[in-house]
């Protein structure tokens, strides 16, 4: 009796000690894909969602956590989950872009998505990586310091998230299969929102605008992301000055502007001190658009700002200050100033470059099938491509494909080079070089490489600004500038002793964007700005 009592005591003593190894407690988030009506603009429409919200909800994170997501599709098509600016060290099978890292998730299927936090901190965001889902499939991710320590600034009163985005009244789906089908650029978007609304100065939107509450006095951290399709934003509030602090994911040395710019997939830390007359104030989103003649939404997104206190408040408060909305040095300006919080949080650039690659970014044409008819320049089909490449999506994950040794699924010779030297910015270029090839074009780096990577705009059909987005890492901002690249003169300017370490990049209109990064884990880089298919 006692000897089978001893036994029970010790199996006991070992299963709990089997749970204290293995029972560390995890952090799970169900995500649900599926479809959920949503009035704006004073019509209803399904969309697709995640637990029925939009935008998204929110994952709050601390910095070297590791969380799990159980992704279930109950939508209609399949959809893959992109944790944008989460580096996923090693773990590249949890990134999300469909095709790249792993197959969509069909629907009903489901796919549990194990995300490492290991240095980030700050604003991040996730989103649909399949077609144009992203459009209301997306929210932010708030990624504290590690428990016990401290923002490098003073504790704010309140945080506050501020997603920017845009609505279509009709189906997003439709737009984004015209626009295949056509070959030219998409119908732009009916509205631009804040937190999912269009504001005061859209049609049944009044009574739903986004309020946020302030008490004088008091500081609030606005994280603000960018989940628009195709826009760059003006971001200004108001009568108030902006403090940055932080971009993508990283800290940023304290930066004062009366106006923010906000390219498609960037997200911005943004401090607002609530220290004017108390009132009601507007913050507002505008459209930044380079491109003479091509369409944009150029209309203004608000949400109202109330001082908590009895006063009269003004009927209509004003709104705030914006550049005009194709000034290129207002962009850039913002852009050059900012700079890494290097004091705090040391930065190692890397000064000997082992790997140098300039491409270029740009629009071409393809010709139209004799079974269709384009709507691109001279009845022909739009494409963006890099160094003359367009990318040609694959049916296996070209991951998979590596890992497993598939022929033929990609191409390992991604040119660090342009196939063609010429004048990229001239303002008339012979049509034959808006000609590209096609191809699923992988470029091997050697672990451990320092890289520099110059991204070079030229003005093939049309100059535009190019965001440009890095998985699995982030970047140094090193250079920006207009015109050609001269790989003498200009990595003179460079920054290297305080750029910001950031994950998307806008490379301006006929102009260059010089990066630089170590060679650590597996990743892909793409633009931002799905203009163009």
């Amino acid at each position: 009796m006692w000897l089978s009592k001893k036994i029970i005591f010790l199996q006991t003593l070992l299963c709990f000690f089997l749970v204290g190894i293995s029972c560390k407690r995890l952090t799970e988030h169900k995500f649900v894909v599926k479809e959920a009506h949503y009035r704006r603009l004073c019509s209803k429409k399904p969309i697709l969602t995640v637990n029925g919200h939009f935008p998204g909800p929110t994952i709050r994170v601390h910095h070297g956590q590791t969380i799990y997501v159980n992704v279930h599709n109950k939508g209609k098509s399949n959809i893959t989950l992109h944790w944008h600016g989460v580096k996923q060290p090693r773990n590249p099978w949890s990134d999300g872009p469909e095709y790249i890292t792993q197959c969509p998730i069909k629907p009903g299927g489901k796919f549990r998505q194990k995300l490492i936090f290991s240095c980030e901190e700050g604003t991040l965001w996730w989103h649909a990586h399949s077609d144009w889902a992203r459009a209301t499939v997306h929210g932010p991710i708030f990624i504290y310091p590690k428990k016990g320590e401290s923002y490098p600034f003073p504790k704010p009163h309140a945080e506050v998230p501020i997603v920017l985005g845009e609505w279509w009244k009709s189906q997003v789906k439709d737009v984004y299969e015209e626009f295949l089908r056509t070959g030219g650029t998409p119908n732009t978007s009916d509205a631009i929102t804040i937190n999912g609304q269009p504001g005061d100065l859209f049609p049944c939107s009044k009574s739903e605008t986004f309020k946020l509450n302030v008490h004088h006095g008091k500081t609030y951290f606005l994280r603000i992301v960018n989940a628009a399709m195709n826009i760059i934003f003006f971001f200004s509030v108001s009568k108030h000055n902006l403090t940055v602090v932080g971009a993508d994911g990283g800290y940023t040395k304290p930066l004062i502007r009366d106006y923010i710019v906000i390219s498609p997939g960037q997200t911005v830390d943004v401090l607002l001190h609530a220290n004017q007359k108390p009132n009601h104030y507007y913050m507002a989103a505008r459209a930044y658009s380079s491109v003479f003649g091509l369409p944009f939404n150029n209309a203004t997104t608000t949400a109202r700002i109330h001082y908590k206190r009895n006063h009269a408040p003004t009927n209509s408060p004003p709104l705030p200050y914006f550049p005009d909305y194709n000034d290129t040095n207002a962009v850039l300006d913002y852009y050059v100033s900012l700079k890494g919080l290097t004091e705090t949080y040391p930065h190692e650039v890397p000064k000997h470059i082992t790997t140098h690659i300039l491409t270029t970014l740009s629009i071409n044409t393809l010709p139209c099938r004799k079974d269709q008819t384009c709507a691109g320049p001279n009845g022909t089909r739009l494409t963006s491509t890099m160094n003359n490449i367009s990318f040609n999506a694959p049916s296996i994950d070209i991951l998979e494909a590596y890992y497993y040794h598939i022929n033929g699924v990609f191409d390992r010779g991604f040119p660090r080079f342009p196939p063609l030297k010429f004048d990229y910015t001239a303002e008339y270029l012979p049509l034959d070089l808006e000609i590209p090839k096609k191809g699923t074009k992988v470029a091997v780096i050697k672990y451990g490489s320092t890289m520099e990577m110059v991204f070079q705009g030229t003005n093939l059909v049309t100059g535009i600004d190019h965001p440009i987005h890095v998985h699995g890492f982030s970047i140094f901002a090193v250079g920006y500038g207009l015109g050609n690249f001269d790989k003498e003169k200009d990595p003179i300017s460079y920054n290297l002793y305080d750029p910001p370490l950031i994950n998307t990049i806008l490379v301006p209109k006929n102009g260059w964007a010089a990066i630089r990064f170590h060679a650590l884990n597996p990743g892909m880089l793409h633009g931002k700005i799905p203009l163009f298919s």
